[in-house]
């Protein structure tokens, strides 16, 4: 396209309507391109950016090729040199100085550091993470079902699958889960949001490259896409070489990259919206409810309790004051007041000066002088609270755990949900209504990859977009891989 107007008609590859405004026709200039997106409309793609992409996915698309020569013992080498870099102190403080920048820089800007800073902590778990990758097995080449016949036989043989896309926003740690996907093979390009992109580069330059070399695996197994813009990411993910794209991050962005990736039929696992729910039976024992509302609010992040449910009847207040005895002691341990918000109905499981109580909350921009509880309406259930340092959920009465169920399945995300039930009867009925990948009795935490199965985790994927083919919602490395069929004579 060498000119764009405005007023020009756009279509969407479903057939969907755009209309190129001034703004878009002002900043278009030979070579850009623009994506009609059913998600987001229309994104301008400026050609510096579709040339940044294409070239990583060059680099990994070479790598992916010489791949095939590359012993396993290499591969498995490569994190343990990774995670001895990690490990090297003098290592360590340059990124951690690296990433000071990064979390200073976003919070001048106003934007959620949350995420964004780099710990002893998540250097253990990247050092954990990249560990558990070597010695996990590679189903690269391992026969994985033989069918037997007279004279010959077929053998299902795993393979590798590709080149795999991630982006991600501010979790400097993704870099080194991203990686896990050379466990089978495959190749991975990412793209990191623009507030962790000087980490990213840090990790890359002082860990993942020197183990690339070290170990002889080609360059380009591992590429970083190095762009501040959005832009990046959507040109990476209509790349139709890619075998997967990952994305993890805020909803509307990863509903984004994920249609722009099925439109030329690259299969996705999205990761975006989340926010457990808890659902609180008649048959709850008061200390296993507080203990699961403590520990599902330790910090936020995808499976933090978001909505909490409250069977009522005459012991309704009752149990939605043990509910707010929790969310308590989860903000005090962290040194803050808590937010909650009531659907309309539901006041009564509240004390009313609540409502009349103002308090300082928290958020990526500064505290901000709120009433500590405030109504929403039912339509309003599935919102997820992204919060800093104030814990913050939806608290609703419901008249039964079928009836909350039936709220999950219409409103949330569809992630997870736990029942506090002493009743096995019950407990068999949630969790055959339930319409989600993730279903416990206690506390929401648990559902990560590396705490639950004892495998690094790529991702997490819900099922607001539907029940996935084949696999967990769980993506970890050695699910990354596709299956090929050979005939052996005998």
């Amino acid at each position: 396209m060498l000119d764009l107007k405005p007023g020009s008609v756009v279509l969407s590859p479903h057939g969907r309507t755009f209309v190129v405004d001034d703004a878009l026709a002002s900043a278009f200039r030979p070579g850009d391109r623009v994506l009609a997106n059913d998600v987001a409309g229309l994104l301008h793609v400026p050609e510096q950016e579709l040339t940044r992409a294409r070239d990583a996915v060059d680099r990994a698309a070479g790598a992916f090729e010489a791949m095939h020569a590359v012993a396993d013992d290499a591969v498995v080498a490569f994190y343990g040199e990774a995670a001895r870099a990690l490990e090297d102190d003098g290592v360590w403080e340059r990124i951690a100085a690296v990433n000071a920048e990064d979390v200073a820089s976003a919070r001048r800007r106003g934007r959620s550091t949350t995420r964004l800073g780099v710990s002893d902590a998540m250097r253990a778990k990247m050092i954990e993470g990249l560990s558990g990758w070597a010695a996990m097995p590679s189903r690269r080449g391992a026969v994985l079902e033989t069918v037997q016949h007279d004279g010959f036989r077929i053998e299902m043989i795993g393979a590798a699958l590709g080149i795999v896309a991630f982006v991600f926003e501010g979790r400097p740690n993704v870099l080194a889960d991203a990686c896990g996907v050379l466990r089978g093979g495959n190749a991975v390009v990412f793209r990191i949001g623009a507030d962790a992109l000087a980490t990213a580069r840090a990790i890359m330059s002082l860990a993942i490259e020197p183990a690339l070399t070290a170990t002889g695996l080609p360059a380009g197994a591992v590429s970083l896409l190095d762009s501040r813009a959005h832009a990046a990411g959507w040109a990476l993910f209509m790349d139709s070489r890619l075998a997967l794209a990952v994305a993890r991050g805020s909803g509307h962005a990863v509903k984004t990259l994920g249609s722009l990736a099925q439109s030329v039929g690259t299969p996705v696992s999205l990761h975006g919206t989340g926010g457990a729910w808890i659902m609180v039976s008649e048959y709850a024992a008061d200390r296993d409810v507080h203990d699961a509302v403590v520990r599902s609010l330790d910090r936020k992040v995808c499976n933090t309790l978001n909505t909490c449910c409250v069977v009522g009847g005459a012991d309704g207040a009752h149990r939605g004051s043990i509910v707010l005895g929790a969310l308590q002691e989860a903000a005090r341990t962290r040194g803050h007041p808590y937010k909650l918000h009531v659907v309309e109905g539901s006041e009564r499981l509240v004390p009313a000066e609540l409502f009349e109580h103002t308090v300082n909350i928290a958020r990526a921009d500064g505290a901000v002088a709120e009433p500590q509880a405030e109504t929403i309406a039912m339509d309003r259930l599935g919102t997820e609270w992204e919060w800093e340092e104030a814990p913050e959920i939806t608290l609703l009465g419901v008249d039964s755990i079928d009836q909350a169920v039936g709220l999950f399945n219409r409103y949330s995300p569809r992630l997870v949900a736990s029942l506090i039930s002493s009743a096995p009867a019950e407990q068999e009925r949630f969790f055959s209504a339930l319409d989600a990948p993730f279903s416990g009795d206690g506390h929401t935490r648990w559902v990560d990859g590396q705490f639950a199965l004892n495998k690094p985790e790529l991702g997490l994927s819900n099922w607001e977009n539907g029940r996935l083919f084949g696999r967990s919602g769980v993506l970890t490395g050695d699910s990354v891989y596709t299956v090929r069929t050979r005939y052996v004579t005998e």
